[in-house]
């Protein structure tokens, strides 16, 4: 991945905020080709390796509940660009339709299996296919709905300069966000308006330290969260 000309991008990052992060990654163009290539390596390898997980885990979702394997939705990554994400199914069918978009603790719309799925984060390994392909990337911005994205203010647009990822230092803080909205009357106005900008804060400084080695490290640290 190399930055594009500050010209080409769209026009709701172009501000003086978004300005200073583009400046910091530009200046680390080698370290970006060397993450995208880190990506696609990886992800295709992990592709072959766990293909017999996700067969298994297909016909458990299956005998679980009605519906598809796959649960894919619209999301926002590099660039305000619009991208289908893939999981495995963790809900019941037409979840979204049911309540939030986000998720909150004891949220009756998890399956049984859809549980056990999250608390090791293996509804997450489809998501290896949205990395083959460049939407996201390993370490990276968790990717929001659109309209979380558009009550971002215009720095967080920075977020946007890199793809998605599947984890992030603000997702590691933030692993127990379900529990903050349990109680909450509105949850959609809550993470948007408290948790949101928090999770942000984390994301923006990890943009400006961007390194190999903090991805890396970063990525120890959520294969050790979900085992401890």
């Amino acid at each position: 991945m190399v930055m594009p000309d500050w010209n080409v991008l769209p026009h709701s990052m172009r501000n003086e905020r978004v300005r200073k992060y583009y400046d910091v990654l530009c200046k680390k163009r080698r370290s970006l080709i060397i993450k995208r290539a880190f990506d696609i390596v990886t992800s295709l390898m992990l592709l072959i390796l766990l293909m017999p997980a996700f067969i298994c885990i297909a016909i458990l979702i299956k005998r679980d509940s009605d519906g598809p394997v796959i649960f894919s939705q619209t999301r926002v990554t590099s660039f305000d660009r619009n991208f289908t994400i893939y999981k495995f199914r963790s809900m019941v069918e037409r979840a979204p339709e049911l309540g939030s978009e986000v998720t909150v603790a004891n949220d009756m719309r998890i399956t049984k299996i859809g549980a056990v799925l999250r608390k090791y984060r293996l509804d997450e390994l489809p998501q290896l296919v949205n990395v083959l392909k460049g939407d996201m990337s390993f370490v990276g911005t968790r990717p929001e709905v659109r309209k979380y994205v558009d009550a971002y203010s215009p720095e967080m647009m920075a977020t946007l300069l890199m793809p998605a990822g599947i984890t992030s230092v603000a997702s590691l803080k933030y692993k127990d966000e379900d529990r903050l909205l349990e109680n909450a009357d509105d949850a959609d106005r809550i993470y948007i308006k408290r948790i949101l900008p928090d999770k942000m804060r984390y994301n923006l400084r990890s943009l400006k330290r961007f390194s190999l080695i903090g991805d890396l490290c970063t990525m120890v640290r959520t294969i050790l969260e979900v085992f401890m």
